[in-house]
């Protein structure tokens, strides 16, 4: 299959060549993506027994249209390393005919030299979109204090972006840190230019943290959101205590059809990040060495990701 796909795009690029068009009509016809089908990108994280290469060509053999890479502790690249690491990642990546537009990083702020060298190398490689660190709460602040700082963080880190042409992401998140809330979120994004700087917006989240809620911080947040995660839970009890516990697409309570709905009402279409957090022999944690057979992973990722594609086709 990954051999095929490069067959396509080669002979199709010789083709093209005959073909009265510039480089660039050419290339956005061929990367443009039908209106029922999502560019959904696999969550590097998952593919960390893999290297560069190998998480490429499994990625497009899966069916994947890309792969957002992490570059953190941790991750596939490491951000003290990333000015000789991502250009060697990217490039694996995208020989087996897929991209590498999206990174997940640890960024919190441009007072950081490490965060600034991974935005300016995520910019040489013309990484589109890159996910932010989780904010904490700062103990010595009240709250509001706490988020006019991360408000101001942010502003510096979109004049940033526009310099270099980055659009930055902010992921909901539940639990107790900055983001769990809808009205976290849009206040620490208040002064930001938001051309670039949104937020990733993640649906399992928002419905562990929302409820019958949701709807309302979608339409609080729709006009922020530049980048999606998806992914299932349902409410189980563990150990005699209920826990948000994570499953595959389509077997839990998050509500695709609604949420696919009102994307396709406000004409969003934003590219996905597919996250697998269940149980697969620790590749869901990001372990560099799995407990289970590659291949049952490999399953996993291509089931979720048919299954979202079905998905969006119906909503």
């Amino acid at each position: 299959m990954m051999q095929t796909r490069r067959e396509f795009i080669t002979k199709t690029a010789c083709a093209a060549g005959l073909l009265p068009f510039s480089a660039l009509a050419f290339q956005n016809s061929i990367l443009e993506q039908p209106n029922d089908v999502l560019d959904i990108n696999i969550f590097s994280k998952h593919l960390q027994f893999l290297d560069y290469k190998s998480t490429g060509e499994m990625a497009a053999e899966m069916g994947f249209s890309g792969v957002d890479l992490t570059v953190r502790p941790k991750g596939h690249v490491l951000p003290e390393l990333v000015k000789t690491e991502l250009p060697k990642a990217v490039k694996a990546i995208t020989a087996s005919g897929i991209n590498c537009n999206m990174i997940t990083t640890s960024i919190e702020s441009v007072n950081n030299l490490l965060d600034v060298d991974i935005l300016v190398a995520a910019s040489k490689e013309h990484i589109s979109y890159y996910r932010t660190n989780w904010f904490k709460y700062k103990e010595d602040l009240p709250m509001r204090d706490s988020l006019l700082f991360y408000q101001n963080e942010i502003k510096k880190l979109g004049d940033l972006n526009e310099k270099l042409q980055l659009v930055g992401c902010y992921q909901n998140h539940a639990g107790i840190s900055v983001g769990a809330s809808y009205w976290e979120i849009k206040n620490i994004l208040e002064t930001v230019n938001q051309k670039y700087f949104g937020t990733q917006y993640d649906i399992r989240h928002a419905m562990v943290e929302g409820g019958y809620s949701w709807e309302n911080g979608f339409q609080l947040l729709h006009p922020n959101i530049k980048v999606i995660v998806l992914k299932d839970f349902k409410w189980e009890k563990v150990n005699g205590k209920w826990e948000a516990t994570n499953v595959p697409i389509g077997e839990g309570m998050v509500d695709f059809d609604k949420y696919f709905k009102l994307l396709k009402h406000y004409n969003l279409k934003p590219p996905v990040s597919l996250h697998l957090e269940y149980d697969l022999g620790g590749a869901e944690k990001g372990n560099t060495e799995i407990s289970i057979d590659k291949k049952v992973v490999f399953d996993a990722m291509k089931n979720d990701l048919k299954k979202v594609q079905k998905l969006w086709k119906q909503a």
